[in-house]
């Protein structure tokens, strides 16, 4: 892997076609307004989810879903109150998810439902 952005890009192309075969429907893959950015926000049913996508290649430095941190969680839930805003989302239910990859031999992926509030 030559840089974290090339493993940041293949993460969260696995964690969509992860997302994909749970029947979750990709509504946006990098989403960004003034507060800031959300990875994947996906659809299943009446539940909007809002993803957020952590790649790594081993846990030296800690498992993944820890750099989810309270500031990235405050900054992921004001870019989402925002991006419901902006259309206007009624009559839906919302979810803050992180999903880990750890790229190897056999791709290694942890979705944790409901992380944060």
């Amino acid at each position: 892997m030559n840089n974290n952005i090339e493993k940041g890009i293949i993460g969260e192309e696995i964690a969509c076609k992860y997302l994909m075969s749970k029947d979750y429907i990709i509504l946006e893959r990098n989403y960004r307004n003034k507060m800031g950015e959300i990875d994947i926000i996906a659809k299943n049913g009446e539940l909007i989810v809002f993803v957020e996508v952590k790649t790594r290649t081993s846990t030296n430095y800690g498992y993944a879903y820890e750099a989810v941190n309270k500031k990235k969680q405050t900054k992921i839930i004001n870019t989402a109150l925002c991006y419901i805003k902006q259309y206007n989302l009624k009559n839906f239910q919302f979810r803050f998810d992180i999903i880990e990859i750890y790229l190897g031999k056999e791709n290694k992926i942890n979705h944790f439902e409901d992380a944060f509030v």
